[in-house]
């Protein structure tokens, strides 16, 4: 098979058409879904340390949950279900949306949560003893000190989240995968336009990877 492969014809102009769209659609949802979850995921980190049982047992349900289930599942299941739920269908690509905040959630929540725990408690003893409430403690003192620390957790994170993204085209989103296999399927060369889809991601990883290491060690010589 790899004989026969050939990638002569295959040209930007040749897939761009079918790519472009595809691939600024994986950014986007990558951007969106890592805002919605850091923000959500941060909600649930403080019910979790709140040290109330009405909060912290609904959070923790909720963050166990959704790590204990695969990505695809959830997906099905929002894109099969919220349309049941509401009446009307809301599209792949809404389906795509709510499903990366929700399940990313869990998963920047636990990031939130070491990374505020991190932090040594004798600050948290400087905010209260400067008569700061819970609230004026966690925005001013805790949580611009754990955000720093987290930064590169959160940027490795974003990389898986945007190798996941391509876990959409069971529902029918058009992401990047789908226009290199829209492509391949056009030009009868299937083969060829997932390999080069593997080497597209494959780069991009890695060059995100490269920077997420650069800020850690930027980061490391700031402390």
């Amino acid at each position: 098979m790899l004989g026969n492969l050939d990638l002569s014809f295959f040209s930007w102009d040749v897939l761009a058409p079918f790519v472009i769209k595809g691939f600024w659609f994986s950014i986007w949802l990558t951007i969106v879904a890592t805002i919605g979850g850091i923000a959500f995921g941060t909600v649930l980190a403080l019910m979790r340390l709140s040290g109330k049982p009405s909060l912290e047992l609904p959070a923790a349900a909720y963050v166990n949950t959704m790590r204990s289930v695969p990505l695809v599942m959830v997906l099905l299941w929002f894109f099969l279900l919220i349309p049941f739920a509401i009446g009307r269908p809301i599209g792949a690509e809404m389906s795509a949306i709510i499903t990366f905040i929700a399940f990313e959630a869990a998963y920047f929540s636990e990031i939130v949560r070491a990374g505020i725990q991190s932090i040594p408690r004798g600050q948290v003893y400087a905010g209260y003893a400067l008569g700061m409430s819970y609230g004026q403690n966690m925005k001013l003192v805790i949580l611009p000190q754990a955000f720093r620390n987290m930064l590169p957790v959160f940027l490795t994170q974003t990389i898986i989240l945007f190798q996941d993204t391509s876990l959409v085209y069971a529902i029918g989103a058009y992401d990047m995968l789908k226009g290199f296999e829209t492509a391949g399927h056009n030009m009868g060369r299937p083969v060829e336009a997932y390999l080069l889809a593997a080497v597209l991601y494959f780069l991009m990883c890695v060059t995100l990877s490269w920077i997420v290491r650069r800020v850690q060690l930027k980061i490391q010589i700031i402390r």
